[in-house]
């Protein structure tokens, strides 16, 4: 079993990247590839995906992506390339709300995801991600947004240290924004 591969990203393709570890390049799944950034030494941590006809590697951005990946691979009836659109269609923080909240629609809306197989995640999951929080992705969601608007970086890094961060996004973006016009 790997826990991390640790290389230069060679080759971003729509749904994987390639990591060249020691001249050997791996084939990585990723839910989002264009999140690494090509020619730099990168830590991606995977997982090994081993059935009598497939052995494949899913690579994650963080060790709390690959958990909320190997919780839903455990989800009945969900595999791992599900789990990996799944992951690719909404933010981490996210989706664990949506859990937590029985949010069927948020869950809906995922390409793929039905009202049985929401209904099941829910059933599965729910009260179980309480360990997997990702601080930074509220982070960046909230950054991203700003820069969105047509804010500076400056500004955005003064502004996302003052904002509560136990709020939801919604919350954090208004609150940054009437800090922004202040």
């Amino acid at each position: 079993m790997y826990d991390y591969l640790k290389g230069i990203i060679t080759r971003q393709i729509a749904n994987y990247i390639v990591i060249d570890v020691g001249g050997v390049g791996y084939k990585v799944f990723t839910p989002n590839p264009y999140k690494f950034k090509t020619d730099l030494e990168t830590k991606v941590y995977v997982y090994n995906h081993v059935r009598e006809d497939e052995n494949s590697l899913y690579g994650f951005s963080s060790e709390e992506e690959r958990d909320l990946f190997l919780r839903l691979i455990d989800v009945k009836g969900l595999g791992p390339k599900m789990a990996i659109t799944i992951l690719a269609s909404c933010s981490l923080s996210g989706l664990v709300d949506a859990i937590d909240r029985e949010n069927i629609l948020y869950l809906k809306k995922i390409p793929k995801v039905g009202e049985k197989l929401a209904r099941q995640i829910i059933l599965d999951l729910k009260g179980k991600l309480a360990s997997i929080e990702n601080p930074e992705s509220d982070t960046d969601e909230l950054s991203l947004a700003l820069e969105s608007l047509g804010y500076k970086t400056a500004d955005i890094k003064n502004v996302i240290a003052k904002v509560d961060k136990d709020q939801s996004i919604e919350d954090q973006i208004r609150e940054s924004l009437k800090l922004l016009l202040k």
